[in-house]
């Protein structure tokens, strides 16, 4: 178990502690460096100060006073069981970019969670539309914070951009490979890519990309200080997505004052605001290859991205996202918990 979590005490959960027991499920644990990971542990050490708080990668019949659920897919079989075993208490499913714009549509499992869930979470504002009208209120939002950076000075002779994400079809890193390939004559240009290969195909679509892109390049994964401090030092970070619940990276970049293009899709409009000028069509490696020429090109373009990024960095904020977790267990337990 990790560091930044507490553990639950072996006790009675049905007499009144001086401290509620919130259990976190976790699909994705420490050793996967990803968003949930993130959520789930960023949560324990935010609630700890008022609860006792534990991440797990499923319920296992341990005592809590409310559940909190990360992926209603992938956590169905916990949610289910404890719903099962607990009706009256708290059960939050909090949805990912995979739930919201695909499972919750066709998958069972995760149409299941939507209803035996008493709340449910999203992590981004746009995330709501995407539920079924009859479990909407049973939602709000709640975003991800960052803990703000100052901006490091980037490189002078060239942009520098980077892109972070595991190597899967959701993150689409070939729209970024066939911009570097259009990019292959600006020299003034450098790309990083960072993360691991969790499709062979992607992998080799890196390699071939590598040969033909000199300015690109394959840092494979990195641990998560040394990835924030990488983010930190670009000029411009890169989120290709195809789907997001509400992209770690997008948030670290911005409160890191690094500028931001992204697919125009609802997980990074709901972060960065419809008007952000760093909006792409999905799979558009033209528009991408534009912005990333305009982004060296035009300084004034450089700055309105970073500003733009700014003026959202206060829904990133840390003590922002505790507040409303509090106020989410708070008001959960007092719906739920009988009275004696």
């Amino acid at each position: 178990m990790s560091g930044a979590t507490s553990s639950l005490k072996a006790r009675d959960v049905n007499s009144t502690p001086r401290q509620s027991a919130v259990l976190i499920v976790s699909p994705a644990l420490a050793a996967a460096n990803n968003g949930n990971w993130q959520t789930a542990s960023r949560w324990a050490r935010l609630l700890g100060a008022s609860h006792h708080t534990q991440v797990v990668g499923a319920w296992s019949g341990e005592p809590c006073n409310a559940l909190i659920a990360l992926h209603a897919r992938r956590s169905a079989a916990s949610v289910a069981a404890f719903t099962d075993a607990h009706p009256t208490r708290p059960c939050i499913v909090v949805l990912t970019g995979t739930d919201l714009y695909r499972d919750i549509r066709s998958d069972a499992a995760a149409q299941a969670s939507l209803q035996l869930a008493t709340h449910l979470v999203v992590l981004q504002e746009q995330g709501l539309a995407a539920l079924p009208a009859s479990v909407r209120h049973k939602a709000r939002v709640i975003c991800p914070s960052v803990t703000p950076r100052q901006p490091a000075p980037p490189p002078k002779r060239a942009l520098h951009a980077v892109w972070v994400g595991h190597l899967r079809a959701e993150k689409d890193p070939l729209t970024l490979l066939r911009a570097a390939a259009r990019l292959a004559h600006r020299q003034d240009i450098r790309i990083d890519l960072i993360g691991g290969a969790l499709e062979p195909a992607l992998a080799d679509a890196v390699q071939a990309a590598l040969r033909e892109s000199p300015r690109l390049r394959w840092l494979g994964p990195r641990p998560h200080a040394e990835t924030r401090a990488r983010i930190q030092r670009a000029h411009v970070l890169v989120n290709s997505s195809l789907m997001e619940g509400g992209a770690h990276v997008v948030m670290e970049a911005v409160q890191s004052g690094t500028a931001v293009l992204a697919s125009r899709i609802d997980g990074n409009v709901g972060l960065l605001g419809a008007t952000h000028e760093g909006l792409f069509a999905p799979g558009d490696d033209a528009q991408l290859a534009a912005l990333l020429e305009r982004a060296r090109d035009d300084a004034s373009f450089l700055a309105r991205l970073r500003c733009q990024g700014a003026e959202r960095s206060a829904l990133f904020e840390p003590a922002a996202e505790q507040r409303s977790m509090q106020q989410l267990i708070t008001s959960a337990l007092a719906e739920h918990t009988p009275q004696r």
